[in-house]
């Protein structure tokens, strides 16, 4: 990290409890632990938003006409849409 700063963190006991034995089971300080953790629900949260945008621009319409085109290899065993997301032609 090339700068940090201080920031005063309060946790209810149970969870400061179970910080600390997590961080220690990881091998981790209960600081960087924290970091982590944090970095981890922050890239979590700009994926769902990611996606979300992603899929406001979404033309389902060309996907679909796509999808019908004649040829090409049909799907290997284990590859095949699941029956509830299959949609209608």
């Amino acid at each position: 990290m090339k700068e940090t700063r201080t920031y005063p963190l309060r946790l209810p006991r149970s969870l400061k409890e179970t910080v600390e034995r997590l961080s220690r089971e990881d091998g981790t300080s209960i600081n960087q632990f924290v970091a982590t953790a944090v970095a981890e629900k922050v890239s979590a949260l700009q994926t769902a938003k990611y996606f979300s945008d992603r899929k406001a621009r979404a033309d389902f319409n060309a996907f679909d006409k796509i999808m019908r085109r004649k040829g090409g290899k049909s799907p290997r065993k284990g590859d095949e849409m699941p029956a509830q997301a299959k949609r209608a032609p």
